[in-house]
């Protein structure tokens, strides 16, 4: 297929994948063509006849499998985004032999010989030879040749267990719908909302990845929110087995690497370093958080009149915030119109901390209508990468919202960054798009992970951007979530879609008033995900699950954290966080994101201390945090930043939780 376009660098500006040209049939040769051509690469670097240096093992390596990397790289953005049926064919065709190809390469005894002996007196060139040596041991290059076959049998299996996980979940999460006749029931959800759900005659209320859906606070119709938490809940049950098949199978691969469990391997390279260090972490938490959410608990069963249940918390809680703090966040929707929170909220923001700019592309299309381009110039008017933003659900794009590279920064391919944002908003039938506040701060969150990306200033790809330890690659999404409610920032985007008069400041008031109100309630629905994730990942080698779901209550039970009215944030039939195989996957990981929260709220305290938005603050943070990636040590990136290690204070005090 000489017109396939994978097998040359894209001609487009920044290197950007040429989506109108690509068809599903270029997927499966350009990845025959990719993983031929990078075996035949690392087997010119094993025969290479010379002493191994740096140039020519590790830098070989690092421009080895650029046709793959570029076709692996837009296939799986495509098969999160926008998978047809097609797609997921050939998602299920080439997983496991995309797994096969990367363990005949760090299995591979001779490359592993060569980079042992390689040595070198530059810094960055050393941090990323040690990063090579750490991947290859952690990937079973140290085991025999009959420990190894078995590595790579359970490597299979485990991608092949999870892409099964994965396209479960996507064809459950549409097929366990709410679907309504009488649009009666839907009272409480806005006119927009109803009419963008309507499919032939009845009423489609899809569901997003988490448990607690956003209209569990709008519905009025009790029995309609018990149907619908009940559908969360109890969606994709056929995904307990290959969950409870992933984490046996895990446990025995770390076994063979040498660990007592898949969550002692992980955490292993991560910042936290042992499984004790996240276990008190976490154990520090779960008191705090379990005794303000009994107290919520009593406060809402007063509101009612009765005891809640589950699906009353969400609808019940905004009535006891109404009633305690005179605040309902539907008032703010019409002050979040999505084009304005993007151009006069998350890009101003980013323009007043970096002087960075953004011109739109309409010139560039993406993989799907929906995808707009933007140009990002620095503050000196040069040019930055380029930034995708996909906003809208469909059927065929998985849940939740992430950012990932198309592009890596790297000047050994003089490469600027191409990065992109997922998000999941309802599509209006009509007229404006209007946020949520929590929609809101999911884009300045993910947007964060953007800047990561596109700050990025490192000379090596594997170390580029947000190749940074999953402990710490929440850290600079969640630090940009502050200035979603930054005064100047806020007033510069919410602004009512009709009138453009700006939000009245006493409902602002009324809302930071609010903040810390049902924190316990959101604590322990994270809380309880994180440590059903360790419980999962805890598992020895030779234990096995028969009952998925009562290993769960068990697990929720053993530590502290089971509560009838609040279920973790993901049961194990939907928590694809942690049971996805590829690059992102969360197992043994969830942590992460109360970890970096213990980071990042340093960070906001710092930025308050040091004056808030500012250019000054902000290249700061870029200099030290952004711009490194993962060329460096993380913590000692963090320590340049704030000037010491982290406290867990800050944390406690935000969310309302100490003793």
């Amino acid at each position: 297929m000489t017109d396939n376009p994978f097998f040359t660098p894209s001609e487009l500006p920044y290197g950007l994948p040429p989506f109108a040209q690509v068809r599903e049939e270029h997927y499966l040769p350009a990845l025959e063509r990719g993983m031929a051509d990078q075996l035949r690469e690392v087997r010119e670097i094993t025969e290479n006849p010379e002493p191994p240096t740096f140039a020519n093992t590790i830098e070989a390596l690092e421009r080895s499998g650029r046709i793959l990397h570029r076709t692996v790289t837009v296939f799986f953005s495509v098969s999160a985004s926008d998978a047809t049926d097609g797609i997921r064919e050939i998602e299920t065709q080439v997983s496991p032999r995309l797994s096969r190809h990367a363990d005949s390469i760090r299995l591979n005894h001779s490359l592993y010989a060569r980079i042992k002996q390689v040595t070198t007196d530059d810094a960055e060139e050393a941090w990323l030879l040690e990063k090579y040596r750490v991947d290859f041991v952690r990937a079973g290059a140290d085991l025999s040749e009959a420990d190894q076959e078995r590595l790579r049998e359970l490597n299979e299996e485990l991608t092949r267990l999870s892409t099964t996980f994965s396209q479960n979940l996507l064809t459950a999460s549409t097929d366990s719908s709410l679907v309504v006749e009488d649009a009666g029931l839907l009272d409480g959800l806005s006119e927009s909302t109803i009419k963008a759900i309507e499919k032939d005659g009845s009423y489609v209320l899809a569901l997003l990845n988490h448990t607690n859906q956003p209209a569990l606070a709008e519905l009025t119709n009790r029995e309609t929110r018990r149907r619908l938490y009940e559908l969360s809940t109890g969606r994709a049950p056929e995904n307990f087995e290959p969950a409870a098949r992933m984490a046996t199978l895990r446990a025995e691969r770390a076994a063979l690497l040498g660990y007592p469990s898949h969550a002692a391997y992980s955490v292993a390279d991560q910042t936290a370093k042992t499984t004790e260090a996240v276990e008190e972490m976490l154990g520090k938490l779960v008191g705090p958080a379990m005794a303000n959410a009994r107290r919520e608990a009593e406060a809402l069963s007063e509101q009612a009149g009765f005891p809640i249940e589950p699906w009353d918390w969400s609808f019940y809680a905004e009535r006891v915030r109404k009633a305690r703090y005179d605040f309902d966040g539907a008032d703010l929707r019409p002050y979040f119109e999505l084009d304005r929170v993007l151009r006069d909220g998350v890009f101003h923001a980013a323009g007043e901390l970096y002087g960075i700019t953004f011109s739109e592309r309409d010139d560039l299309t993406g993989y799907h209508p929906d995808v707009r381009v933007f140009e990002v110039f620095d503050a000196d008017g040069s040019p930055l990468g380029l930034f995708l933003f996909d906003p809208y659900a469909r059927p065929t794009k998985r849940g939740g919202a992430w950012m990932n590279n198309l592009v890596d920064q790297s000047h050994l391919f003089d490469e600027r960054p191409v990065v992109m944002n997922n998000l999941n908003i309802t599509k209006p039938a009509e007229g404006p798009t209007l946020l949520t506040f929590d929609e809101v701060n999911t884009a300045f969150h993910e947007f964060g992970h953007a800047l990561h990306g596109l700050f990025s200033d490192v000379r090596f790809p594997r170390v580029s951007g947000t190749a940074v330890p999953r402990d710490f690659v929440e850290y600079p999404s969640q630090v940009n979530e502050m200035w979603a409610t930054w005064p100047s920032i806020l007033a510069n985007f919410a602004r009512h879609h009709e009138t453009g008069e700006p939000v009245p400041a006493e409902l602002l008031e009324k809302m930071k008033a609010a903040e810390k109100f049902n924190q316990g309630f959101a604590t322990v629905e994270y809380l309880a995900a994180a440590l059903l994730d360790w419980s999962w990942h805890k598992l020895a080698r030779g234990e096995t699950v028969e009952d998925a779901e009562a290993f769960e209550n068990a697990a929720l039970e053993r530590a502290g954290i089971a509560f009838d009215l609040v279920r973790p944030r993901y049961r194990t039939n939907y928590f694809a966080h942690i049971f996805f195989s590829g690059v992102g996957g969360y197992s043994a990981g969830y942590y992460s994101y109360i970890w970096s929260e213990v980071l990042d709220a340093e960070s906001v305290d710092w930025f308050e201390e040091n004056g808030g938005l500012g250019r000054g603050n902000g290249d700061h943070f870029r200099s030290t945090l952004l711009s490194v990636g993962g060329s460096r040590d993380v913590m000692d990136a963090f320590r340049d930043f704030r000037g010491r290690d982290p406290r867990i204070e800050p944390l406690l005090k935000r969310r309302g939780l100490q003793t």
